[in-house]
């Protein structure tokens, strides 16, 4: 990591499925890259020669995990994470009207970092123990957080439908209450 004096350059990084959205700012909030790279083996690699040209770089994210993170910490860049919500406010200070495009984005996480990044904790590289564990736990908050919505879709659909099923039972992650709904459809 380096040190906030060191940053000469700052880059804003939208992420997408398939594709990534980078702006390049030097210290006046001057554009001087602007480019997309599709999220391949041959994308990451133009990625790396055009953040060689930029050895002061720091670079913002509207995350703090997942693929694109690792692999700009694997190339021993300073990420900053930005929570969602902070990032759209930036995107507001930049544009006031609420147009969104991957390019406004960048930009406006770039000019954030630029502006507001001195006082933001950069991420570190983890332990490759430490990621393994942490995939796996994001897979199973991605299945708990799966399994919530359709109890509380379940849940809604009763109340409306067939409220005395739902006196019946109290955790409805049970086996046994949906085997009940399956069971008796109706009142």
């Amino acid at each position: 990591m380096k040190a906030w004096e060191q940053i000469t350059h700052y880059a804003g990084f939208d992420w997408a499925k398939d594709h990534h959205d980078v702006i390049v700012l030097d210290c006046s909030g001057k554009i001087v890259a602007d480019f997309r790279f599709e999220h391949t083996a041959g994308g990451w690699e133009q990625f790396r020669e055009k953040m060689a040209a930029f050895p002061g770089i720091a670079i913002a994210a509207e995350t703090k995990n997942g693929v694109a993170i690792e692999r700009m910490l694997e190339l021993k860049l300073s990420v900053f994470p930005v929570h969602p919500q902070s990032a759209k406010s930036y995107r507001q200070r930049k544009v006031p009207s609420g147009n969104k495009t991957d390019r406004i984005d960048a930009w406006a996480l770039a000019d954030a970092l630029r502006l507001d990044g001195g006082n933001w904790k950069p991420l570190a590289a983890q332990d490759p123990l430490i990621k393994e564990l942490r995939l796996l736990c994001r897979d199973e908050i991605a299945l708990i957080r799966d399994r919530t919505a359709l109890i509380t879709q379940l849940q809604q659909a009763l109340y409306e439908y067939y409220p005395i099923a739902l006196e019946a039972f109290d955790d409805w992650t049970k086996p046994a209450a949906w085997a009940f709904v399956v069971a008796f459809p109706t009142p």
